[in-house]
């Protein structure tokens, strides 16, 4: 494990400098509660970044407005060089088609077939021919390592990796520059999960994509991660790679890992 996550850091090969998300003293409130108190995030271009905290920390919050779906109380969500804070509803839709996403338990369409499932977004966004729509369609089950007896299952003859794998597929078909993966592994066998994390590897590195993965999987996350962000009481409190992450001394980020690596 630990000779893996030494390599991993800052390996994607396409990652560089440049920020492709970019949070700037990000608060949000939600009645008496805030839940972000002020986070500060880069995240280069290429890369995968894993948010890591523990559960109520704000993890999901903070996705949601990377995409536009909460507005701040106050900061700035840069995307691809854009703040989307003061953008419009149509602006708002532009930035996101950069975006695909993979939910927790896929969430495919269970009266589809699996090209079905893949195929829907070029069929709702696209004016490509059935021909090019099934080119496509198997060119991304492929690089998903999907054979094409798939294309003709339906999501409920589908392992728990196979879907998470169809899912990744759909959320990358129309070539969206940034994946964000929600808690992708939550309640599934470590064989799995191992399946899962060589899915977003896979993505990264044939795709290009910048990741974002939400998780509190602690194994994962050193798994996949070129950057872990520990999100804790509203606030990232350690961010890097993996190694530094490891070896840091905030108390919150201490206990948290200490349930991992305490046992390994």
């Amino acid at each position: 494990m630990a000779a893996q996550e030494s390599t991993r850091a800052g390996s994607g090969p396409a990652a560089s400098t440049t920020p492709m998300i970019e949070i700037v003293d990000l608060h949000k409130t939600f009645g008496e509660t805030k839940v972000l108190t002020g986070i500060n995030l880069k995240v280069p271009a290429g890369s995968t970044c894993v948010i890591l905290g523990g559960s109520g920390s704000g993890k999901t919050v903070l996705m949601k407005h990377m995409i536009g779906l909460l507005k701040p109380d106050s900061g700035k969500v840069i995307i691809d060089g854009e703040d989307i804070v003061p953008m419009s509803v149509r602006g708002l839709q532009q930035v996101r088609n950069k975006f695909g996403m993979v939910f927790q338990a896929a969430a495919l369409f269970d009266s589809m077939t699996v090209f079905e499932n893949v195929a829907f977004p070029l069929r709702e966004h696209t004016k490509d021919s059935e021909d090019v729509i099934h080119q496509k369609v198997r060119a991304r089950l492929d690089l998903m390592g999907l054979k094409p007896a798939v294309e003709d299952k339906f999501p409920a003859d589908l392992s728990g990796g196979m879907r998470k794998r169809v899912g990744l597929a759909r959320a990358t078909i129309l070539g969206p520059k940034i994946v964000l993966y929600d808690e992708p592994t939550t309640g599934l066998d470590p064989i799995t999960t191992d399946y899962v994390d060589d899915m977003i590897l896979a993505a990264q590195k044939g795709l290009g994509v910048t990741s974002v993965v939400i998780s509190h999987d602690i194994a994962s996350a050193f798994n996949v991660a070129d950057q872990i962000a520990f999100l804790s009481k509203g606030v990232i409190v350690e961010n890097g790679p993996p190694d530094q992450v490891r070896e840091s001394q905030h108390p919150a980020v201490k206990v948290f890992l200490q349930t991992w690596f305490g046992k390994n």
